[in-house]
């Protein structure tokens, strides 16, 4: 997954429809009719398991991809639907939760009541940024901006719109929970978007540019030409001063920690005093410089770049944030560009779903608790909480299995599997919203009151013990993360359903299919850049040179087999950004075999529907990551995002030796390795 917030994309795995699922549940999990039984499992594995389904199978018009976690979203949809139809048709008191969440809804909902409003809620903001007259205003006004950005670490997100972001947790170079600074400030996806000389990027940069003066002009700003033009050009300054992908993967060499001294001192520019009072930071005296190599030169742009420009650049980014709350023409573009010109997608979701995205996102916390109390039975977190140990068990028992590991890096490998924290289902404790302000006719406020609420939350956790066991999704969240930093892991209620995890399926559909997620996640300890962190969350090399050169052959060996696979004629999966997810998929899909077989007690697996269970589970995981997405939202995901798309996910299967022996690959099979080219990471 991601990186120190790894997580599943939610739209990779196997689509089909609910009632079929569920049918195919009862016997065996995996669904037989998306399979292709004409193809050879060792030539195309991915079209065996599901080239049916990835022939009939189409994309919804609101979607830029449809997969297995799909199916599981649309049921966890449907139930939190009913969920908050429930709660906001009952007239709650006022004060409670369940106030909150009817009228964030219905403000939300009302596009009605958000068109009559018009650009009213952003003029006092507006207005204030027109007010900008020197550095001093420029660095405050920047600094009011910051919000929490509580999935820095992904590899898929490290930018964020504005000019810094902060995220909170334990810092990589020193045991204590303080503020890292991020770079920000771009509204494309990532830095290459703005210097690629791809032509299809400099088509993307156009109408980007075209869409900032559509945005203006919309919202009414004067002079929109010039302006967008001022605006772009400072985008592709800071996308020059941005630190690259492979920079911000690079997790050993981000563990700097600054003073406000050498904060100060190394990052001229911009007047910090001014921009840390208005992030209420002011008193903060220690920074995990993430982004060290950027944080300077953006600081430097504060100061060097016209003021008019930043003044340009901060009304574009205010209005662009929040499109979704302001007139419905806004809305509109917004979507026209960055759902269609940029994902592919053709339709926007209805109002009423968004509604409740936005619901699920600003009050999670208050609708998860619910949810869980409703849809999530205490069995199945038992069951799941049975199952993590085995995997734990057997990853445990792979590493005592290392014939190139010394003792004293075994011991501290044996140490984070065994400390792992491991939340199932929900957490011990729930977010507190009593605080919140929740008008039930002003979408834009209570927007704007809930992400400073969460900005409050981050700040007020700096100075304190880490808390290993907080939760950094939702209950009702389709995904998994492992978190490095605190060496532990979440496994939302909202993935332990089909197609995962099944209590009437038998052990190989679930081992194969949640087994295989939650072998994943313990994996990313061990991944290449989890593996820099020891059992208490500390980036520490633990490793002897020998043991670490070990380590990184194998992980050169993944990199080169996944940087062959060619999506696009001339466009490749990038293995060495790839990389920890690989590591984990392999990983993880091991322990997870094995942890089926220990499942087993001794006895044979039944053969059903003609399949063994060692078949089964491999179709299993091959089921799982079935994902069919549009040409546009591809090329993005080859580009940027740390996760290799679906179905070359599914060939991680090549790596284990399991999978030869249940289907008799051959070494004539276009897929098969020799067993020394077999990557055996943990």
């Amino acid at each position: 997954m991601g990186r120190f917030l790894s997580a599943l994309v939610l739209s990779a795995g196997l689509a089909c429809t609910v009632a079929a699922c569920g049918q195919r549940a009862r016997d065996v999990g995996i669904n037989l009719e998306a399979m292709d039984t004409t193809v050879q499992p060792g030539n195309d594995f991915y079209g065996y398991a599901n080239g049916n389904w990835q022939r009939t199978t189409e994309i919804p018009a609101d979607r830029a991809s449809i997969g297995g976690f799909y199916i599981a979203f649309l049921e966890t949809e449907r139930q939190t639907t009913e969920l908050v139809q429930g709660i906001v048709s009952s007239n709650p008191a006022a004060g409670t939760n369940e106030a909150r969440i009817a009228n964030f809804y219905n403000a939300y909902a009302n596009t009605a009541a958000i068109d009559a409003a018009g650009m009213a809620p952003v003029q006092a903001e507006l207005q204030r940024i027109n007010a900008i007259t020197t550095r001093a205003d420029l660095s405050r006004v920047l600094g009011s901006t910051v919000r929490a950005d509580v999935d820095a670490f992904n590899a898929t997100d490290y930018n964020t719109s504005n000019l810094f972001g902060v995220f909170v947790t334990q810092a990589l170079g020193a045991p204590e929970v303080m503020p890292y600074l991020m770079q920000g400030g771009l509204s494309l996806p990532e830095r290459e978007y703005y210097l690629s000389n791809d032509p299809e990027m400099a088509e993307i940069r156009t109408a980007y540019r075209a869409y900032i003066e559509q945005l203006l002009t919309l919202a009414g700003v004067s002079d929109a030409a010039a302006k967008a033009q001022r605006i772009y050009n400072l985008e592709v300054a800071i996308a020059r001063a941005h630190m690259t992908r492979a920079e911000t993967g690079d997790f050993p060499s981000r563990g700097a920690v600054w003073t406000r001294a050498e904060l100060e001192q190394r990052a001229p520019g911009i007047d910090w005093n001014a921009f840390l009072t208005a992030a209420q930071l002011g008193n903060q005296q220690r920074f995990a410089a993430y982004h060290d190599g950027s944080i300077p030169r953006l600081a430097a742009l504060v100061g060097s770049q016209p003021i008019q420009a930043w003044k340009d650049w901060l009304t574009f980014h205010h209005i662009n944030a929040y499109t979704d709350v302001l007139p419905t023409q806004l809305d509109a573009a917004s979507f026209a560009f960055y759902g269609t010109t940029l994902s592919g997608t053709p339709q926007q979701r209805e109002r009423a779903k968004r509604a409740l995205d936005a619901v699920n996102g600003f009050l999670g916390d208050a609708v998860g608790q619910a949810y869980a109390q409703r849809y999530f039975p205490a069995s199945a977190r038992d069951e799941v909480r049975t199952m993590v140990e085995n995997i734990k068990t057997a990853f445990a028992e792979r590493i005592r299995g290392l014939d190139w590991m010394a003792d004293t890096t075994q011991a501290e490998a044996l140490r984070k599997v065994e400390t792992l924290v491991v939340g199932v289902g929900y957490p011990d404790s729930w977010r507190d919203y009593s605080t919140l302000e929740v008008s039930a006719d002003n979408a834009y406020a209570n927007v704007v009151n809930a992400e400073l609420l969460e900005y409050r939350h981050q700040l007020a956790k700096i100075g304190r013990p880490l808390d290993r066991a907080e939760w950094w999704m939702t209950p009702q969240t389709v995904n998994a993360v492992n978190l490095p930093v605190q060496n532990a892991m979440n496994f939302p209620a909202a993935i332990l359903q089909a197609p995962f995890f099944n209590a009437s399926a038998d052990a190989a559909f679930n081992y194969g299919a949640i087994g295989a997620v939650i072998g994943h996640e313990v994996s990313h300890s061990f991944d290449d850049s989890g593996a820099s962190f020891d059992s208490t969350g500390m980036l520490r090399n633990w490793w002897t040179e020998a043991d670490l050169a070990a380590f990184r052959a194998q992980g050169d060996a993944l990199a080169r087999q996944y940087s062959a696979y060619e999506p696009f004629p001339g466009l490749h999966i990038n293995g060495e950004i790839t990389l920890g997810e690989n590591i984990a998929d392999v990983a993880g899909l091991q322990a997870a075999f094995d942890a089926y077989h220990a499942s087993l007690g001794g006895r044979e697996a039944p053969v059903i529907d003609g399949l063994t269970g060692d078949q089964r589970f491999f179709i299993a995981f091959a089921q799982a990551w079935a994902s069919k997405t549009r040409e546009e939202a591809l090329r993005q995901q080859v580009m940027t995002d740390g996760h290799a798309p679906g179905q070359y996910r599914a060939l991680t299967v090549r790596n284990l030796d399991g999978w030869y022996e249940a289907f008799n690959v051959q070494p004539n099979a276009t897929l098969y390795l020799a067993p020394d080219a077999r990557v055996r990471v943990w």
